[in-house]
């Protein structure tokens, strides 16, 4: 799979997932918790095959990308410590449901970014054979990708 449609796709599913626990009433702190869950899960391992390929590979391409993937990375940094408050916070805490509306308005806005701004950039400077071989390594670092969202390199800084 084209490793730029790979990571659209895991935008899409977590873009579900938001809809989904928007959709769920104040009160559904489990169903809530389950989503936030599948949330942490697909994110921390969205930004590690990102980071550990993706960007690396974008930065060589694409060079006038650099700016969009810093930018990028700082903001996996803040997305990725919110995570890790969310995987430790009660659903019935009364801050759950800010932090996971504050997440989700980061994230929008990065995929945005990343979606119409530098997205098909990358894709002009590297071609489809170079796309569709990130995106088996992307499948691949998948399985081995941390469980923990500050494990994921750009946490630490």
């Amino acid at each position: 799979m084209d490793g730029i449609v790979l990571l659209k796709e895991d935008h899409k599913t977590v873009e579900k997932l938001f809809k989904q626990f928007e959709k769920a009433g104040d009160d559904a702190h489990a169903e809530k918790r389950k989503i936030a869950d599948q949330v942490i899960e697909e994110l921390t391992t969205h930004t590690w095959i990102e980071e550990k390929i993706f960007y690396p590979a974008a930065r060589e391409a694409a060079p006038d990308t650099k700016d969009h993937v810093l930018e990028s990375i700082e903001e996996h940094h803040v997305v990725l410590w919110m995570l890790s408050e969310l995987k430790e916070l009660d659903a019935a805490d009364e801050r759950f449901d800010a932090k996971m509306s504050v997440l989700m308005e980061n994230v929008r806005h990065h995929v945005e970014e990343e979606e119409k701004e530098w997205f098909p950039d990358v894709r002009k400077a590297m071609g489809r054979n170079r796309l569709t071989e990130l995106g088996e390594q992307m499948e691949e670092a998948k399985k081995k990708a941390p469980g923990e969202p500050l494990a994921v390199p750009s946490a630490k800084h």
